[in-house]
């Protein structure tokens, strides 16, 4: 907490300074599903989560059901066709995000990160896998930009709602 702005807080997970808390949901907005192939996405994840919380518009997290466990992600199916956008947090390969975006009709916005080992070049192998992907529907932002996934998946949510 600061001395000068006491309503702010630091959220070390997302890596954010809060100011305040949001208005509450409109009803109708359906919510940003936000996914991790890893644990190590998380920061990313979480960072995407906020701003997504923080347009009023409800965020759900599903982590660590990356593609070496498949069956982790398959049994959320129902979370996933609930979703309004979702955000999907990957590195290494970045594969996530073709998987979510073949499995699903609703916007997908990839989010490679710079998290990884080997041959992953800083999140550039993630990147480009993402950008390649031959999933219809898949949106890519840049390295470790969960404010601009977060940003993007909150406006397509408050899109798909009824008029107020």
């Amino acid at each position: 907490m600061c001395e000068r702005c006491p309503e702010a807080t630091y959220d070390a997970t997302a890596r954010i300074i809060r100011l305040g808390e949001p208005d509450p949901p409109r009803p109708g907005i359906p919510p940003a599903l936000v996914i991790t192939a890893g644990t190590s996405d998380i920061p990313v994840a979480e960072e995407a989560a906020a701003v997504i919380e923080a347009a009023s518009v409800p965020a759900r997290r599903l982590f660590d059901v990356g593609v070496s466990g498949l069956h982790r992600l398959l049994r959320h199916r129902d979370e996933l066709v609930a979703a309004g956008a979702i955000v999907v947090v990957a590195g290494m390969e970045g594969a996530l995000a073709s998987v979510v975006g073949g499995l699903v009709d609703k916007p997908v916005i990839g989010v490679p990160t710079s998290v990884g080992y080997g041959a992953s070049f800083g999140g550039v192998a993630a990147l480009l896998s993402m950008l390649n992907s031959c999933a219809a529907g898949l949106a890519v932002v840049n390295i470790d930009n969960g404010f601009g996934a977060g940003y993007m998946a909150a406006m397509i949510c408050r899109l798909a709602a009824p008029p107020a």
